[in-house]
């Protein structure tokens, strides 16, 4: 299967970044585009989460419905972004057109990117050791880690978001990363015009 962006992570970051890409396929720029998002889950750190102090989100939102939920929204509101399930990436390699992505099952072709893990360790996933660093804004005790990237930019196609991407771990800049990576990417669409996704009331 081949796609133009594929997310790895269903975390905040990762699902944002989505969600924003979903938007934004009905435009002319981004017509005929393919996203998926690989919905790593599992060692997602908001499975323990409790928000209290995020915008938007009523006090006492577990993260755990998070995830639940915001794979449920994605589906509903852009059923066009294809959400893979069950799948563990174990290498991201270069390829003449991109990017091939292989997980414990199956392999994937595509033209950027979007690494959108945690922070923790181990980091197994092949073809991007050598970009793993300490972690820039973690108490060097966690030993948490962080890809070498430049405003989201590992190297031409291949981005990273939320805590991975070196940002302190809070929803709402896990958040506002991927929504940020979402935007760079649709400003390359559209011929590298500084690009938004907005809704407006009527």
């Amino acid at each position: 299967m081949e796609f133009d962006v594929l997310i790895v992570g269903g975390g905040v970051a990762g699902m944002q970044c989505a969600l924003l890409l979903g938007s934004a396929l009905e435009r002319e720029y981004a017509q005929g585009k393919k996203v998926g998002i690989i919905m790593h889950q599992r060692a997602s750190h908001l499975q323990e989460a409790l928000f209290n102090n995020v915008l938007g989100l009523p006090a006492g939102t577990l993260g755990k419905d998070i995830l639940v939920n915001g794979k449920e929204q994605l589906k509903n509101l852009y059923p066009q972004v294809t959400q893979i399930e069950h799948e563990k990436v174990i290498a991201v390699i270069d390829d003449e057109q991109g990017y091939k992505v292989v997980t414990n099952k199956n392999e994937f072709f595509t033209k950027n990117a979007v690494i959108a893990l945690n922070y923790a360790k181990p980091f197994e996933i092949a073809g991007l050791e050598q970009y793993v660093e300490r972690h820039s804004r973690e108490n060097a005790m966690k030993d948490r880690i962080q890809l070498r990237n430049f405003n989201y930019l590992i190297k031409e196609g291949l981005y990273v978001c939320g805590t991975l991407a070196g940002l302190r771990s809070q929803f709402a800049i896990a958040a506002g990363s991927g929504a940020s990576v979402a935007t760079d990417i649709l400003t390359v669409w559209n011929d590298h015009i500084p690009t938004k996704v907005h809704d407006k009331a009527k």
